[in-house]
C-alpha cells in the first residue's frame, strides 16, 4: 500500500511539475520578443500544444531523475544542476547557432535574446522543482564527495581526448545523417550532389579549420559542465550515462517545434536525429571515462 501511495505521489508531483515547465519557460522566451525574424516557418512534427506538452514532460523527467540520483542537496543541487541544465540546453547549443545561422536567419540582438531566454527554467524550474521532490534539506550525515576522481593530469589527458572523439561522433553524426539531406546541404548554402566524405573533410579542414576547434572545445566544455554531477551520481554508472546521454540529447528535441530559424521541417528533423543521437553517444562515453580513475592510464 505505502509503494503504491508513494508512485501516486510522484505521479502528482511530475504531472504538477510538467505544468509549472511550460509558464517558465514562456517567461523565459519573452526574450526573444521583437527580434525573431519575419519568416513563416513550416510545421512542426506535432502541432505546438502537444510539443509543449509534450517537451514539458520529457524536461521535468529529466530535471527530476538528475535530482533523486544526486547526493547534493539544497543549493549546491541547484546550482550543480542549474549549470549542466543551462550549459548543455543554452549555451553549448546556442554557440553553434550563433556559428552556422549569423547572416542567415539570425541577428546578433537575437543571438542575446536566446542566451537570456533560457535562464528561466535553471534559475526558476529547477530550484523549485528541487523543493518539490523534497531534496531541499539534507537528511543523515553529510556524504563525502570528491570533486576528482583521479589524479588531475589523468583528468586533463581523458579531457583532451574526450574533446578529440567529441569530434569524430560530431563529423560522422553530420555526414551521414543530416548532409545525407539536400534540402538541408541547400539551407547551409551546399546545393548539387553531395561530395564523398574524405573530400568533404578536406575541403572542410582547408576552408574552414575554425569549425574544428570549435568542436574540440565544445568537446571539452560538455565534460567540464557535467562532470559534478557524475561524481554525485548514486546510481551505478550505466544508468548515470543514461541520464548524463540524456542531458545532453533532450535539447535537440525542441527541433519537433516550428521554428522560424530553420523554417524548413525536414532540415529540423535530420538535425533532430543527427544531434540527439551522437550527443546522447557521446555523454554515455564521458560517463565511461569520468566517473572513476583507470588505472591503466593512472599517473
Amino acid at each position: 500500500m505505502n509503494t503504491i501511495k508513494q508512485l501516486l505521489i510522484w505521479v502528482l508531483k511530475i504531472a504538477g511539475l510538467s505544468i509549472l515547465y511550460i509558464p517558465i519557460w514562456s517567461a523565459g522566451a519573452m526574450a526573444l520578443q521583437g527580434n525573431m525574424p519575419d519568416i513563416q516557418s513550416e510545421p512542426g512534427l506535432m502541432n505546438e500544444t502537444m510539443a509543449m506538452l509534450f517537451l514539458a514532460l520529457v524536461n521535468t523527467l529529466l530535471i527530476v531523475s538528475l535530482i533523486v540520483t544526486s547526493k547534493w542537496r539544497g543549493w549546491k543541487l541547484a546550482l550543480i544542476l542549474a549549470i549542466a541544465y543551462y550549459g548543455s540546453f543554452t549555451f553549448i547549443t546556442q554557440i553553434e547557432t550563433w556559428y552556422f545561422l549569423h547572416g542567415i536567419t539570425v541577428t546578433s540582438e537575437l543571438i542575446s535574446g536566446l542566451f537570456i531566454m533560457g535562464l528561466s527554467v535553471p534559475l526558476v524550474f529547477i530550484p523549485a522543482a528541487i523543493f518539490i521532490c523534497g531534496y531541499w534539506k539534507r537528511k543523515g550525515t553529510k556524504p563525502s564527495v570528491k570533486i576528482f576522481a583521479m589524479p588531475v593530469r589523468q583528468f586533463i589527458l581523458k579531457l583532451a581526448a574526450v574533446s578529440i572523439i567529441y569530434v569524430i561522433i560530431y563529423w560522422l553524426a553530420g555526414y551521414f545523417i543530416a548532409w545525407q539531406n539536400p534540402e538541408l546541404r541547400a539551407f547551409y548554402g551546399s546545393t548539387g550532389e553531395i561530395i564523398p566524405f574524405w573530400e568533404h573533410t578536406l575541403q572542410t579542414l582547408t576552408d574552414t579549420p575554425d569549425l574544428f576547434i570549435l568542436q574540440l572545445v565544445r568537446g571539452a566544455i560538455f565534460v567540464l559542465l557535467v562532470y559534478p554531477v557524475i561524481r554525485g551520481s548514486t546510481v551505478n554508472p550505466w544508468a548515470t550515462a543514461i541520464i548524463i546521454g540524456a542531458l545532453l540529447a533532450v535539447p535537440h528535441l525542441s527541433h519537433i517545434l516550428a521554428n522560424p530559424l530553420m523554417p524548413i521541417a525536414e532540415v529540423r528533423f535530420s538535425h533532430m536525429i543527427e544531434t540527439a543521437s551522437s550527443t546522447f553517444l557521446f555523454g554515455m562515453i564521458i560517463v565511461w571515462l569520468f566517473h572513476r580513475k583507470h588505472r591503466n592510464n593512472e599517473m
